[in-house]
C-alpha cells in the first residue's frame, strides 16, 4: 500500500507541474531581472575611479541559462551616438559673475561654438584645476567664437560659495564663464555621463558647433583631468575642416600645418611631404 501511495503522490505532483510550468522552476534559476538592486555591490562614496557593477548572481545561473537569457545580461550602448547628432538642449540655473542666471544651450545655436564640460562635484580636488585652467584661457576660446559652459550636479548656492572661495584655499575665484547647476541630474543623464549609483557625472567634454551638433566628445574617469591644450587644438581642427570641407586634419594637426585630401591619390601628396 505504501508503494501505491507513493506512486499516486508522484503522479499528482507531475500533474500539477504540467498544469503550472512555473511550479517546476527552481528558485536558483529565476530570471536575472528578479534580483533586486541589493544584489549588486556598488560603492556609495565618491572615489577616484568609477567602479564597475559586480553581480553576485550564482555561477549556475549563467552556466545553465539559455543563449537568449545570456544575451539579455549584456549592457547595450544607446542607439544613437552623441557625436554627429544634435546636442540635447537644456535650460538651467547657473552662476556667472557671482550672480544667478539662466543658461539655455540653444541660445548659442547659429551664433557660437560651445565647449560643454561636466565635472563630478564642487569643493573637490581635480575639478578646480580644470575649471580655473579653462577660465584662465577663456580669451583664446573667445577669439574662436566659442563659449565655455561647466556643469555639475551641485546647486547654484554651492557654485556661488566655491566661486567666492580663494584659489589658494581650493576655491575658484571669479570665472569667465558660467557654471550650470544640474541638481535634477537630467543634463548629465542626457549626455550619458551620469554615474547612476553615485549620482555624479564623469568628466565628459563636448564640442558643439554653431549648428548645435556635437562634433567631438571625450569622457575621463573621475581621477583624470583634461587638457585645455588638446581641447583648443581639437576645436581649431574642427573649425578648419568646416571651413575647408574638401580637406581633413591628420593626427596632431595644428593651425598652419599641412592638411590632407580625403582621396586615395590626392592624399599621397601629404604622405610624400612628411
Amino acid at each position: 500500500m505504501a508503494s501505491t501511495a507513493a506512486t499516486s503522490t508522484a503522479a499528482l505532483l507531475s500533474s500539477k507541474a504540467n498544469s503550472n510550468p512555473k511550479a517546476c522552476i527552481s528558485p536558483k534559476f529565476v530570471s536575472f531581472k528578479a534580483f533586486s538592486a541589493q544584489s549588486l555591490s556598488v560603492p556609495s562614496s565618491f572615489s577616484g575611479f568609477r567602479k564597475p557593477f559586480v553581480s553576485h548572481v550564482p555561477r549556475s545561473l549563467s552556466s545553465r541559462s539559455s543563449h537568449s537569457e545570456r544575451r539579455s545580461l549584456v549592457v547595450r550602448a544607446s542607439e544613437l551616438p552623441l557625436v554627429g547628432n544634435p546636442a540635447p538642449d537644456f535650460e538651467a540655473e547657473a552662476v556667472y559673475d557671482q550672480e544667478f542666471i539662466k543658461v539655455k544651450l540653444s541660445q548659442y545655436i547659429g551664433k557660437k561654438y560651445v565647449i560643454l564640460f561636466f565635472y563630478p562635484l564642487d569643493f573637490t580636488f581635480v575639478c578646480p584645476t580644470e575649471i580655473t585652467a579653462f577660465s584662465d584661457r577663456h580669451k583664446e576660446f573667445e577669439k574662436l567664437n566659442t563659449e565655455i559652459v561647466g556643469v555639475s550636479v551641485d546647486s547654484v548656492f554651492s557654485h556661488l560659495a566655491w566661486v567666492q572661495t580663494d584659489r589658494k584655499s581650493g576655491g575658484l575665484g571669479d570665472l569667465k564663464y558660467p557654471l550650470v547647476s544640474d541638481v535634477t541630474k537630467s543634463i548629465s543623464k542626457s549626455y550619458n555621463v551620469l554615474i547612476q549609483d553615485q549620482g555624479i557625472a564623469l568628466r565628459g567634454l563636448f564640442i558643439i558647433d554653431k549648428e548645435g551638433v556635437i562634433q567631438h566628445s571625450t569622457i575621463n574617469n573621475l581621477a583624470i583631468g583634461r587638457s585645455v591644450d588638446e581641447t583648443l587644438r581639437t576645436l581649431q581642427a574642427l573649425q578648419y575642416v568646416q571651413e575647408n570641407p574638401d580637406e581633413v586634419c591628420p593626427a596632431g594637426w595644428k593651425p598652419g600645418e599641412k592638411s590632407m585630401k580625403p582621396d586615395p591619390k590626392l592624399s599621397k601628396e601629404y604622405f610624400a611631404a612628411i
